[in-house]
């Protein structure tokens, strides 16, 4: 598959098999992520591949954001959402979580510590494509809650930016994909005024 192919025909696949990955191909997507532009080298990504018992860690912190979201420990909508939370990473047979440390630098702007991160994600769902894995890649607000740091060990200038979900793909087709054609969001500026009104 070549890029082109592989950047018009990748889609979020979210519903996987539980059949195992193989970890040789978790690697290559590992080292897919690596090879993302990051400005004066400084590799913010880090990688945690969670594999069967190790899902429990995402789970477990995705109880801990959903009870406080619910209110606190205690109700009887707290207990539920929290075992919503933790069955969430059981979706997938791996799931590989990808977070910035950004360098603390006085050249290196934070902004672009993420704008690498979020390549090398984009970098890994084209390896798991090109593969003929599934991936979808989830976030949302606990993502960036708090108790992810704390759970995956991260410093308090680090944050996680999702989580990739893997897997062989379920039957179906996958779903068709529709975008708003280039055109309509570019300006060429062929002179310095162009743009002035």
């Amino acid at each position: 598959m070549n890029v082109s192919e592989a950047i018009r025909s990748r889609r979020s696949i979210g519903k996987v098999m539980q059949e195992e990955v193989p970890a040789a191909s978790i690697e290559q997507i590992l080292e897919a992520g690596t090879w993302a532009p990051n400005h004066r080298m400084t590799e913010p990504w880090r990688f945690f591949v969670l594999r069967g018992e190790g899902r429990d860690l995402l789970g477990n912190a995705l109880a801990e954001v959903a009870v406080e979201q619910a209110g606190g420990p205690g109700s009887p909508e707290a207990e539920a959402a929290a075992e919503s939370a933790r069955q969430k990473p059981m979706r997938a047979p791996v799931v590989i979580a990808v977070a910035v440390t950004p360098k603390d630098h006085p050249k290196v702007i934070e902004l672009e510590e993420y704008g690498a991160v979020f390549a090398a994600i984009q970098n890994m769902l084209l390896e798991a494509h090109a593969l003929g894995l599934g991936a979808i890649w989830r976030t949302g607000e606990p993502t960036y809650h708090a108790k992810m740091n704390e759970h995956f060990g991260l410093g308090p200038n680090d944050k996680v930016l999702g989580f990739i979900y893997l897997g062989v793909p379920a039957e179906g087709q996958a779903p068709q994909g529709k975008r708003t054609p280039y055109q309509d969001l570019t300006v060429w500026v062929d002179r310095a005024d162009a743009l002035k009104k």
